[in-house]
């Protein structure tokens, strides 16, 4: 098969995001030369979809789904594989009135269960009249999906063969639901984040306008699951309403060979990529001596980071690794956002690479606020600045009793603006601890505001609090980074009730070393460590390879590796015990 990847350059008028909903972003970039392109796990071109063959195939497809008779609204479950079927039914449902829900796809096989009982519980949340999965998923949507009523299941070939229904469409209209997004960072099953096509649509010009400021001859690429908000809003409806080409690697296969993504970004060009933290440390990981001088990724103008908390460090490594392609730090863009607000809430001004706010942690600790170090003796928080709010957002920071602080004091981020969702799915106490009356949303995240930008500090259900005082995981985390023996990304601090009924902290490490001296030597200095930075005694057990847990998305779980943590073992005495406790654990 002699595939053409789809051009850089669009041959229209750049008309960035100004649509009313999502139906007519796709009627305007169809009439250009750009679009989707999908390669394999070895960096091949696979598969190509023009917006012009999107937009036929959509509205073919969005007939057949017509003729199912689903009443107008009704939720459609996408088992979203990185292929060109999840745009085609993610935009049939927008040519038919329907509403698209997008959901992972398995992670492994020896997740089945576990991912049959999650898939089962998104189709009965959403209420799903019809669910689509790629062939090589379809036993594990059979089995998800027995007793249940749904109108039609199966792969993308069995709707194919519906008939088109002769009725004209009706594309969803601007305060009707564009898609249901399900939230992968809850320790409960996850809710169902409603997004109005006027929602998201605003969402997008921020993005495109404010945020990426897109560029003639700008090119994306990405790794991203479709199911996550970054993957979808950012890097499939962004570039789409601004006419942008994408090339796409599975997320699978990123994990398994992340180079491939920087080699794409070579071969094609690209000047737009995002990802969390993790993606940059994978690839530093495995780029090997040499390598990055055979790329060149000197186009890269904008390398989005978010999702999860930002180590500068991690990026500092990666961007030492690439230096040899060409790769510039100030590309380094780190941004602010959740699927509650369709995608974006912030964006750091372009070409300024990461901007660190270095505070003093004693104060922090001791008055919650964020002040800049002025003794160089004192120990040093360091938080990511995570830019200027997109227009039309207002942000508060409160205390836990709703009152407003001033800059640089540290509480819940608030926000409110026309990118908020409309509230979760069937979910109405869920809505109303999120969402007030007067459409202020509580994210659930803590920060503080600085010169008008967002430092974004961590989740309020994360904090570790110790005798009424509170201790920040990501110090915890931090130390245990600075150990030769521990990788980013290999340690999580959370506290868990002690034997006293009071919680303790507690640290959850992926060691690699299985020689027993050595690895109670690294329990005993990293306590003593912590005792001496943090004034706390701390539990700490080290555990295999893969075993902190992560979201569908791929971020690190506290919630959930706090959950597996006191669901797996009494906690005992931390303190005077706990070094015996190491003790016993590497023993």
């Amino acid at each position: 098969m002699n595939l053409e990847i789809t051009p850089t350059t669009n041959t229209i008028p750049l008309r960035p995001a100004s649509f009313a909903n999502l139906a007519e972003a796709l009627d305007y970039a169809a009439d250009g030369e750009t679009g989707f392109n999908f390669f394999s796990a070895r960096g091949e071109l696979s598969a190509t979809l023009s917006y012009r063959d999107l937009r036929l195939q959509a509205m073919a497809l969005a007939r057949r789904l017509t003729s199912m008779g689903l009443p107008r609204g009704s939720r459609v479950v996408l088992v979203a594989e990185t292929s060109p079927d999840f745009p085609r039914f993610f935009f049939a449902c927008q040519y038919a009135g329907l509403v698209p829900v997008p959901v992972p796809v398995p992670l492994s096989l020896s997740s089945r269960d576990a991912y049959v009982a999650l898939l089962r519980g998104m189709i009965e949340r959403s209420e799903a009249g019809a669910a689509v999965a790629p062939a090589d998923c379809l036993p594990l949507l059979e089995e998800a999906v027995e007793g249940l009523r749904l109108e039609r299941f199966g792969a993308a070939g069995a709707f194919d063969q519906l008939p088109e229904s002769p009725c004209p469409l009706r594309p969803s209209s601007d305060d009707e639901l564009a898609y249901i997004q399900y939230t992968s960072g809850s320790t409960r099953f996850p809710r169902g984040v409603m997004i109005p096509q006027a929602t998201v649509m605003h969402n997008l010009a921020g993005i495109v306008r404010e945020g990426v400021k897109v560029r003639s001859g700008d090119r994306a690429v990405s790794w991203l699951p479709f199911y996550h908000d970054m993957g979808l809003v950012g890097l499939v409806l962004a570039p789409l309403a601004s006419q942008m080409s994408v090339d796409y690697l599975g997320t699978r296969d990123f994990a398994v060979r992340p180079r491939v993504w920087l080699g794409i970004m070579s071969r094609t060009g690209g000047t737009i990529s995002f990802s969390p933290p993790f993606g940059f440390e994978l690839c530093t990981r495995r780029l090997r001596t040499g390598e990055a001088q055979d790329l060149d990724l000197s186009n890269w103008r904008l390398a989005g980071v978010g999702a999860e908390a930002i180590n500068p460090k991690v990026l500092e490594r990666f961007a030492d690794a690439a230096a040899p392609s060409g790769f510039d730090p100030r590309a380094f863009a780190p941004c602010y956002g959740m699927a509650e607000c369709s995608l974006a809430v912030s964006f750091n001004p372009l070409d300024q690479g990461v901007h660190v706010d270095a505070v003093d942690s004693e104060i922090l600790a001791a008055e919650g606020r964020a002040e800049p170090v002025v003794d160089s003796s004192n120990s040093v928080a360091r938080f990511v600045d995570c830019g200027i709010p997109l227009v039309d957002f207002e942000v508060q920071i409160r205390a836990a009793d709703g009152a407003l602080l001033s800059e640089r004091a540290i509480g819940e981020i608030f926000l409110r603006g026309p990118s908020v969702m409309s509230g979760y799915f069937q979910d109405v106490e869920s809505t109303r601890s999120a969402l007030s009356v007067d459409g202020w949303l509580a994210t659930g995240d803590l920060g503080y505001l600085a010169d008008g930008r967002i430092f974004v500090t961590g989740r309020s259900k994360d904090m570790i609090i110790i005798n009424g005082r509170n201790v920040w995981p990501q110090d915890l985390e931090h130390l245990a980074h600075e150990q030769p023996e521990i990788r980013s990304g290999d340690c999580l601090a959370f506290s868990a009730p002690g034997a006293d009924g009071k919680d303790a902290a507690v640290m959850v490490i992926q060691c690699r070393d299985d020689d027993r001296m050595r690895r109670r030597e690294l329990v005993e200095r990293l306590g003593t460590l912590v005792r001496k930075c943090i004034g706390i005694d701390c539990a700490i057990e080290l555990v295999p390879l893969h075993t902190l847990p992560r979201t569908s998305s791929g971020k690190l779980s506290r919630s959930k590796a706090r959950q597996d943590f006191i669901e797996s073992r009494p906690m005992p005495d931390v303190g005077a015990g706990t070094q015996n406790r190491a003790r016993a654990k590497v023993a």
